[in-house]
């Protein structure tokens, strides 16, 4: 079956001495990985191993057999164009970083039309801002939305972040109840958008405490989640 979607790069790795096994998430098939043979060594081919970096978007065109074996991509172009995201240092660390908890997170080879816009849309703004000091507690926070374990705040006032329920509680129930100083910060941004929440101010430590939590988090709610090798890079330049 042809299928032409919208693309974002998760994860590219080298196969042998020429080929690619990327691994996309697209708008209308979910996630897929493909085999591209020969496209270390092409120079004349119309599919370059460039357009394979982190978090790129493409637009495809691809063979789906939908067997479980690795698909083929026929043609590709980036669809839109970044201007910060792979030249800028910070923002580099931040795209392997997101690349790696996307690697971790998506599972699904079928749509999620809403997940692939808040993605693409997410990366869109970090692209053209310059303050976003909070951008990667602000993505994952917002992408439990659309996992399906975003916090309940109908409580937010108690003490207790419970992560194991994802709730908020009165006192502790299990050893995955936190109420440190960071979850005060952490409650702020609840509901907020990537430009209300550049405007919390964190210390360095509390910044580190809160995205530590949040990786807990998501260990504990998605099945096989493993903490980026990229956390400690992103941790030593935003500390």
């Amino acid at each position: 079956m042809i299928v032409n979607s919208p693309a974002i790069v998760i994860h590219a790795l080298r196969y042998g001495e020429a080929d690619l096994i990327v691994t996309l998430f697209t708008k209308t098939a979910g996630l897929r990985s493909y085999l591209q043979r020969g496209v270390l060594k092409s120079k004349k081919g119309k599919i370059r191993s460039s357009l394979f970096q982190p978090l790129m978007l493409l637009e495809i065109e691809a063979l789906h057999k939908n067997k479980g074996t690795l698909e083929r991509i026929k043609d590709a172009r980036v669809a839109k164009h970044y201007t910060t995201l792979h030249t800028d240092f910070v923002k580099s660390a931040l795209v392997f970083f997101i690349s790696d908890v996307l690697k971790n997170s998506i599972q699904e080879q079928e749509a999620n039309v809403d997940l692939f816009e808040y993605i693409e849309t997410a990366l869109l703004w970090l692209d053209s801002h310059n303050e976003i000091g909070n951008f990667h507690i602000t993505f994952l926070i917002k992408l439990t939305q659309y996992l399906g374990f975003f916090p309940d705040t109908s409580q937010i006032e108690l003490e207790y972040f419970n992560m194991e329920e994802g709730v908020f509680q009165a006192a502790s129930t299990n050893i995955y109840c936190v109420n440190d100083a960071h979850i005060l910060q952490f409650k702020e941004f609840l509901g907020t958008t990537f430009e209300e929440s550049m405007n919390i101010k964190l210390s360095k430590t509390t910044r580190s405490e809160i995205l530590a939590m949040l990786l807990v988090y998501f260990e504990l709610h998605l099945h096989g989640f493993k903490k980026p090798k990229s956390l400690s890079v992103l941790n030593e330049i935003f500390n």
